[in-house]
């Protein structure tokens, strides 16, 4: 957390400002609350109130407890696959796709998909414009390592300065076959230009 005044110290209704002052609680070292998100009055009378926070690190769910007390969940920025705002009658939606993985370019994970209803608007709004621009952070992080991870498998080959340098070295036909391949997937995929592709083409055939 930061030495700026906590939220909860701007906040009047009782139960939201306990809300926020225990979510401020379990913020860890350097985490800082960036948006959050409360259920409206009306919604809360059917449901347990609910609290969503946007913070540096992560996203937080806070939900009041049946007989006092809060439980809460966390979603990592790492593992948002997409989110959505709808703003009704009764209050906004959002709704988050995500899924559990350790690893930024790993395999398919299984898919979960969160659903907070009754925020007001404004906040709403808020806190999806943070989850929108954590989203394509990671997506972009994602990328980046997958062109590292295939220009490995295509030989080593790096692509420094927009130029070709070899690490690749000779080797059996069919793993010579494999990185030609894999160079070949990467110039469809507009991760190399044609150059880089017949340089890296030429030094696999000639093992240099």
């Amino acid at each position: 957390m930061t030495d700026t005044a906590p939220a909860s110290s701007t906040v009047t209704d009782p139960g939201l400002k306990a809300a926020l002052a225990h979510l401020e609680s379990i913020l860890v070292k350097d985490e800082v609350l960036q948006a959050w998100a409360a259920q409206r009055r009306l919604f809360a009378l059917t449901h347990r109130r609910l609290l969503v926070a946007a913070t540096s690190n992560r996203l937080i769910a806070l939900t009041r407890g049946p007989i006092g007390g809060f439980t809460y969940t966390d979603l990592r920025w790492q593992d948002l696959k997409e989110a959505k705002v709808s703003v009704g009658v009764f209050g906004a939606t959002l709704r988050l796709v995500a899924e559990r993985s350790s690893d930024l370019a790993g395999a398919e994970a299984p898919v979960v998909t969160l659903v907070y209803a009754g925020l007001h608007p404004t906040q709403a709004q808020a806190v999806y414009r943070i989850c929108q621009a954590q989203d394509q952070a990671w997506r972009e992080k994602r990328r980046i390592r997958e062109m590292e991870e295939l220009r490995a498998r295509a030989g080593g080959v790096q692509i420094l300065g927009g130029g070709a340098a070899a690490a690749a070295h000779g080797g059996p036909p069919g793993d010579v076959m494999q990185r030609l391949e894999q160079a070949r997937q990467m110039l469809e995929a507009k991760l190399i230009s044609d150059a880089e592709y017949e340089a890296i083409k030429a030094k696999i055939l000639t093992g240099s």
